[in-house]
């Protein structure tokens, strides 16, 4: 049954109130912002159609023909906007057909109508929808696979939600200090070179639960914490007969964070997907 509201507004004012629920509710800038742009395209589809009414209802946007003429022009390139390297008739990526049918499902579903896109699969080495990457920051928080150690899971799940969150690569993050984060405040946030970037719910979640495997680690320093955001989660190994640092007394290398990532998702999932992939296409 359609939502009583799109009974009586059309079909833009139903997809204002929709973006505005999951402002309410709390979803990424980036997830909204999607949202938004494939909405929009497939609302200027449809108003470009002939024999569309201006006045189109949201039940009318929502048909199942509409839908898939959309859908299949987007796949030959008919609605960007901008050229690409391949020109602006290149097909679309198989990664970017799949956030477009995301998007179609979840505010048909939001709308309470039974029409749903079929999803093509996710390609390793694309970006992943956004809900696609929730799911898979979701596994890396609580999932451990068996012998991995606590507080590297941990880490590389806060590391993978704040890859999502901010859009920046793990050696962007790699220099973050532990007051780069202002979780505290009404808005949680990160601060970055170019200014705060607000963090989400789960992302506040996940962070939260590595500070505490991190406060266990670093506690052994005895009040000498430099700060450093992410740390190993163990000691490493003597080198050239020189005795390596506690864990909390230096940073972790970038090349070890990928490493944790590549080997937690592999377990996981059975394939990787790299950090890059969480981030907003």
């Amino acid at each position: 049954m359609l939502r009583t509201l799109s009974d009586v507004k059309g079909a833009q004012e139903t997809i204002d109130d929709y973006l505005a629920e999951l402002t309410g509710r709390g979803y990424a800038a980036g997830t909204r912002r999607l949202r938004e742009g494939y909405l929009t395209e497939y609302l200027r589809h449809a108003l470009a159609t002939k024999g569309t009414p201006l006045d189109l209802s949201a039940e009318q946007l929502m048909e199942p023909g509409r839908a898939h003429a959309w859908y299949t022009d987007a796949q030959v390139g008919l609605t960007r906007q901008r050229n690409t390297l391949h020109g602006p008739q290149a097909d679309a990526a198989q990664a970017t057909q799949r956030s477009r049918a995301i998007t179609y499902n979840l505010f048909a579903a939001w709308l309470g109508l039974p029409h749903r896109l079929k999803l093509p699969p996710v390609t390793t080495g694309e970006h992943l929808d956004p809900e696609d990457a929730h799911s898979l920051i979701h596994q890396l928080s609580v999932h451990r696979p068996n012998g991995a150690n606590p507080a590297t899971t941990i880490r590389t799940a806060a590391l993978a939600a704040l890859v999502a969150a901010t859009g920046r690569t793990v050696s962007d993050l790699a220099r973050l200090d532990v007051h780069d984060l202002q979780l505290d405040l009404p808005q949680p946030r990160l601060l970055l070179e170019d200014g705060p970037v607000l963090l989400d719910a789960q992302t506040v979640g996940i962070v939260r639960r590595w500070l505490r495997q991190r406060a266990g680690i670093t506690a052994a320093l005895d009040g000498n914490d430099p700060g450093y955001l992410w740390i190993p989660t163990k000691q490493g190994r003597p080198r050239a007969g020189r005795e390596t640092p506690p864990p909390g007394a230096r940073r972790a290398a970038v090349r070890t964070l990928h490493h944790a990532h590549r080997r937690l998702v592999s377990s996981l999932l059975g394939h990787p997907v790299r950090p890059g992939a969480l981030r907003t296409a």
